[in-house]
This record gives structure tokens, sequence and C-alpha cells, in this order.
């Protein structure tokens, strides 16, 4: 006697294409907008030919990068990835190389923290974070609509790195990519030494005095 297989209850097995799936939807949700919708369907058509043109070893690798902005900048880093760059954008590796040297920034010295991640070292809320850095008290790097990157090297035990934000007061007239560099590059203010290094040797009044030439007299 045969008896008909019954399946067992259980917990149905997750697509592995559904996180494709529910970007996608995400991108159709937010694509409504003229600006939006021209910017998604040129950036996506050149996505999918991205990834037609690299092996899949290559994908693995880019795909294992910390963030979404950096599995981007691993990928064009390819070989392959070039090659397909230079047919459409004879400036693709200028470009390249400058969004390269903006991840070196960001990733100096511990990388970046989220609003949320900072918010919860200073035990504030996120929108007294946010409040700082409007204020110039904090230095955030916008990393997206409404998102902002907090470099944590900003962060000490007993809260904001001392002499921090008399700096930023002098940075106040450049953007936060130039004050960015400023902290993390040997500047010749200070025979080459890293403005950041001489802060948190103590050093507040000579990083400030170099951040008040930077931009002028070869102050970078």
């Amino acid at each position: 006697m045969h008896f008909p297989v019954v399946a067992t209850p259980g917990k149905k097995k997750a697509s592995p294409l559904r996180p494709l799936r529910v970007a996608a939807d995400r991108v159709v949700h937010i694509g409504t907008e003229p600006s939006r919708t021209v910017f998604l369907t040129r950036g996506l058509r050149a996505l999918t030919r991205l990834a037609e043109a690299l092996s899949p070893e290559a994908l693995t690798d880019a795909a294992a990068a910390e963030t979404d902005y950096a599995v981007l900048v691993s990928a064009l880093e390819q070989p392959a990835a070039l090659s397909e760059l230079e047919r459409h954008d004879l400036l693709a590796q200028t470009r390249l190389r400058g969004l390269e040297a903006r991840q070196r920034l960001l990733d100096a010295d511990g990388g970046p923290l989220s609003g949320e991640d900072a918010a919860k070292l200073l035990r504030v809320s996120r929108q007294a974070i946010d409040k700082r850095r409007r204020a110039g008290r904090l230095l955030g790097i916008r990393v997206g609509p409404h998102r902002y990157a907090y470099p944590s090297w900003q962060f000490v035990e007993e809260g904001i790195l001392p002499g921090l934000e008399d700096v930023l007061h002098d940075l106040r007239h450049h953007d936060p990519w130039m004050q960015l560099a400023f902290f993390v590059n040997g500047n010749i203010c200070l025979d080459g030494k890293v403005p950041l290094a001489e802060l948190r040797r103590g050093h507040v009044a000579a990083v400030q005095r170099s951040a008040r030439l930077y931009g002028e007299q070869g102050g970078v």
C-alpha cells in the first residue's frame, strides 16, 4: 500500500532574489519625481552594463565591501569596469580617482560613524547630532539624502576631541570635504605634521593657526 506524501508544514525558504526585488520596489517607489526618474534610469542602465562586464569573482569581491557606496567604488576599480567606463566616458579614470580620494579621506583614522552611532557615543539624540553639525560643532559628510557620515576620530571617551570645535570654527568657510582633508593630511604650516595628530597632542593653538591659513599662502 502506498500512502500519499504529505508536505510537512514549515517555514517557507526565502528566495535569494528577495533583496533584489525589495531594492527594485524602492527604486520604483521613489522614482516618480522627474529628476529621480532620469537619474535612476541612467544609473541603473550603467549599473546593469557594469554587472554584465564583471566576472562573478570580481562581483563577489566588490559585494564584500562594508558600505553600499564602497561596493560601487570597489566594482569601478576592476580592470574590466575601467575598460567599460572608458568606452563611454573618456574622463572615467579621473572621476574614479576623485571618488577613491574621497573614500580614503572618509576611511582615514577609524572610518566614519552613522548619525545614530554618533548619538549613542555622546548619549544624545540624533536630532542633537544634526544640530551640532549644522552649527559647525561637529564634522558631518553628506553621503546620501538626509544621511551624514561622522568621522570617528572626532569622538573620545570624554565626548568630543578637545579643540575640535575651535578648529572647525576657523574652517567654517570651507566645505565639509575640505575640512576633512585638512584634519587628516599633512600640513606645511605644521612642518608637514597631520593636524589631527597635533590636536590629539593638545597643540590646539598651532592647529588653529594652520586652519586659519588653510587654502591660503600654501597652507594646505
